[in-house]
């Protein structure tokens, strides 16, 4: 019988074992590049913010706050929420700051983990991490279109192919208060045909219809009407441009009516950025966003507009793998130092630091004392050169630099032998 473990990861949260961390940082690495090319500045906001920020912020009528935010009170009375998305806290941050202040636009991205209690399954965790981009006072369509080409590049980058991109315009507060009512109207006259939480949605936000997957759902929403016929000149004049700027970046878009985002404060463009193929659709969107020109005014700040999205890193490592996706090959440790005795491991930690200033890899195992199973340890790591150090170079202040090639060995003294190896391996 096996024993239980007593202790296990809480469910919908999971452990990143080293096998599955070189898949997410690659993901961050290749985040951090893009990054840097568009002139994008790291922040960190703190993990937890007021729960008022995100009833605000993300909207009271959504399913994250509705459902899925992890909420705590402190000793002091405090109501606290695990950050279930970052851009309230961006947008928090950017008022708090006096960013206003700084030149406009601010590109602030940030990366780590997010928090939802939510059904878990493929692609979906409790606790996730998300790679996030915001893009803070600018309202130029163009903006629009570099978001969504910056995730598209990020994708690609990872090797991510058949990806998709799927686009709509909203409306602001000119034109969807007409268009909501036309949707009221609609659904109204099917209400029978809705699920219990899209009836709910109707009464709070018609909109949120659309994200809903129940089948029976999905066939009432296929004849809705379509905001794109009901936008304002100002909103479609925006979405215009941000289409003709995708078609000159030569981005595959589909136009889809019905795609809305499942968070209040967005405003005209949303997107969802997808892979096509099979894998792709049962992990469902990779990177998504908007614009949210009204937020920082509605958390106290002045009247800025902005937008940004963020990458889904686990459905982005689970496609990843499930493609075999491979990195660039892994340069092998050029140099391993093997070593005996106490005084040699005392010896070696210092040396081991020299390389490292050196900019030079290498390999060790200071643990162990057989130098037969180190000699195999350097040879499973594709090492050229070994460096030997015993009881006796140890004392003599010297060091054996064996070939792992040719099988050949010199005995260098031990301040020289950075150098010498720098010229071995022509660094």
């Amino acid at each position: 019988m096996v024993k239980k473990i007593k202790f296990q990861s809480p469910s919908g949260m999971h452990d990143i074992l080293p096998e599955e961390y070189k898949y997410f940082q690659k993901v961050y690495d290749v985040s951090d590049k893009v990054a840097n090319f568009y002139n994008f500045q790291k922040i960190e906001t703190p993990i937890v913010e007021d729960t008022e920020l995100f009833t605000k912020g993300t909207g009271f009528s959504t399913d994250i706050v509705q459902k899925q935010m992890y909420n705590l009170k402190t000793k002091g009375g405090d109501c606290l929420t695990l950050r279930p998305e970052f851009t309230p806290g961006i947008a928090r941050a950017y008022i708090e700051h006096g960013m206003h202040n700084m030149p406009q636009p601010v590109k602030l991205y940030s990366m780590g983990p997010v928090f939802r209690y939510e059904n878990p399954q493929a692609g979906r965790y409790r606790q996730f991490h998300q790679v996030n981009f915001e893009f803070l006072g600018e309202k130029s369509a163009v903006a629009d279109s570099q978001v969504i080409q910056i995730f598209y590049n990020i994708l690609k980058d990872l090797k991510l192919k058949n990806l998709v991109v799927e686009i709509n315009s909203i409306g602001d507060s000119q034109c969807r208060p007409y268009y909501k009512k036309l949707l009221v109207n609609y659904f109204k006259s099917r209400e029978q045909s809705l699920c219990l939480d899209c009836r709910r949605r109707l009464k709070e936000n018609p909109l949120r219809i659309f994200d809903c997957k129940d089948e029976k759902c999905q066939r009432v929403k296929a004849e809705a009407p379509q905001i794109i016929n009901h936008l304002c000149e100002e909103c479609h004049r925006h979405f215009k441009q941000v289409l003709e700027f995708l078609e000159e970046l030569q981005l595959p878009y589909h136009l889809n009516p019905y795609l809305v985002r499942g968070l209040d404060y967005y405003t005209k463009t949303v997107f969802e950025i997808s892979d096509n193929s099979e894998e792709g659709k049962v992990l469902g969107t990779l990177a998504a966003g908007g614009r949210y020109d009204v937020l920082l005014k509605l958390l106290g700040g002045k009247d800025t507009p902005a937008l940004g999205g963020a990458v889904g890193v686990e459905r982005v490592v689970s496609l990843m793998r499930e493609k075999s996706v491979k990195f660039s090959k892994v340069i092998a440790t050029e140099v391993f130092l093997a070593q005996l005795g106490d005084l040699a491991k005392r010896k070696s930690l210092k040396l081991i630091e020299e390389f490292k200033e050196a900019g030079i890899q290498i390999g060790e195992s200071l643990g162990r004392d057989s130098l037969k199973a180190q000699l195999r340890m350097a040879d499973k790591m594709g090492a050229k050169y070994t460096l030997i150090l015993g009881q006796k170079e140890a004392l003599d202040e010297t060091i054996i630099i064996r070939d792992m090639i040719k099988g050949s060995q010199d005995i260098v003294k031990m301040e020289k032998v950075v150098k010498e190896i720098e010229k071995h391996i022509g660094k």
